[in-house]
């Protein structure tokens, strides 16, 4: 059994048992998807060796860098300490995928620290670096949100430390904390909006070239 074999804090409290919302954990179910072709974060966590990082560490890292976001900084360091018990941190070695094209996840990242290459191969073979995520950014959150394949493959270019968010935890917080959720899911689509109209100039381009 890998250390990700079960989220610390994850064990519902006795009136949490029954959650409101399945919204997001049932979604790819509902889209006819088989449990095996799931991959979500604990099976990634343990393929990549990914280890954990404590807390603590990890708040003070996501508070600093959303706090230079002009969306994200309503996220203060009170309210992200209410929000640390739906989330899990870890640290990842440098030349680790830890999000794969075509495939299917239930979990976004937060970059906290270090460098991901964010890379998309065109059917014809051909690899396209659609970025390189800075500290803040917000990776895998299309498939979260959607339940459908991710669209390009992040690769730590570095050690990075991550904060992961996985459908059942965004469930949760939509059951114990819906104030929070719907805020953190409004900003979410609005940053996925803003970069994938990047994305899709950036692919014009270079289709021109």
């Amino acid at each position: 059994m890998g250390i990700w074999s079960l989220r610390e804090g994850n064990t519902p409290k006795p009136n949490e048992e029954r959650l409101d919302s399945v919204m997001f954990a049932s979604a790819f179910a509902d889209m006819g998807l088989a449990g095996s072709m799931l991959v979500p974060w604990e099976a990634r966590a343990n393929e990549i060796d990914a280890r954990q990082l404590a807390a603590p560490r990890a708040l003070k890292l996501l508070q600093a860098v959303w706090a230079k976001d002009k969306q994200m900084q309503w996220f203060d360091m009170q309210v992200l300490s209410q929000m640390e018990r739906f989330f899990e941190f870890a640290t990842v070695a440098a030349d680790r995928d830890i999000i794969r094209q075509d495939e299917h996840g239930n979990f976004m990242i937060v970059l906290l620290d270090g460098s991901i290459a964010v890379d998309r191969v065109h059917p014809w073979g051909e690899s396209l670096r659609l970025a390189e995520a800075r500290p803040g950014d917000i990776l895998g959150e299309m498939s979260l949100l959607d339940s459908g394949m991710r669209f390009s493959q992040c690769t730590s270019l570095t050690e990075c430390q991550i904060a992961i968010l996985s459908a059942g935890a965004l469930d949760e917080m939509l059951s114990l904390e819906p104030l929070m959720a719907g805020n953190l899911i409004g900003l979410l689509a609005r940053k996925l909006s803003m970069r994938l109209r990047m994305v899709s100039a950036r692919l014009t381009e270079s289709r021109r070239g």
